[in-house]
């Protein structure tokens, strides 16, 4: 590790990119999970970059009912058990879903559009954590552009711009190829984290090993 110029060491520089849905809620568990292993690692600098996948790209723009969609997708006794065990799971992570306030099931697309936007300006991570709450916290509708653009407003957008980007579909084909990349890579569920960019690990995993697979990244650097 080298140091800095007062003679201490500089934090190491790790690059963590993170496949995710806004709707997914291990995504969210997983996000939690991150920062978790993050602040357990001492002398390490963190590049994440949210990269777009969609759990269910068929969903129209407009969104549809949530629980018509689960319904035909999954049948109400499994949503009955799959709710139970993520509202666990996110009380562990310190997360506290409201499942039972989601009206609506979106198109992501254009929340990952807005999640593209703030990359450059370091906005990102805020974002992400945002669309999480809204969706999973106060179970509002992240397919709603005035929404979105509210929320890009309150990261550092002008709104009136954001919108108008939003309308015009801007970088709607630089999304849905970075999610076919991320599909010819192999990636077929979400969270998925790569480190480094060679090391992978799939799942909301523990914090404990998310950190073990940073530090195996680390590792491989030199080897």
């Amino acid at each position: 590790m080298s140091e800095g110029t007062d003679g201490a060491e500089a934090p190491q520089t790790v690059s963590i990119d993170v496949v995710s849905d806004a709707v997914c809620p291990w995504c969210y568990i997983g996000k939690r999970h991150l920062g978790a292993a993050l602040d357990t690692l001492e002398g390490i600098r963190p590049e994440i970059r949210w990269r777009p996948y969609q759990l269910d790209a068929t969903i129209p723009p407009g969104g549809m009912s949530r629980a018509d969609y689960l319904s035909r997708k999954f049948g109400p006794e499994r949503i009955t058990q799959m709710n139970a065990r993520l509202t666990q799971a996110g009380a562990g992570a310190g997360i506290s879903f409201a499942l039972e306030k989601i009206a609506r099931s979106p198109n992501t697309l254009d929340a990952h559009r807005l999640i593209r936007w703030a990359q450059p300006s370091g906005a990102q991570d805020g974002v992400v954590e945002r669309l999480f709450q809204l969706y999973f916290e106060e179970g509002a509708d992240i397919g709603d552009r005035d929404l979105l653009a509210d929320v890009a407003a309150a990261h550092g957008f002008e709104r009136p711009l954001a919108r108008r980007m939003l309308d015009a579909e801007t970088d709607k084909e630089a999304v849905r190829g970075e999610i076919a990349t991320a599909q010819r890579m192999g990636v077929t569920g979400v969270p998925f984290f790569i480190f480094d960019g060679k090391f992978a690990l799939s799942g909301a995993q523990p914090p404990e090993a998310i950190a073990a697979a940073i530090l195996k990244a680390l590792a491989q650097r030199g080897a």
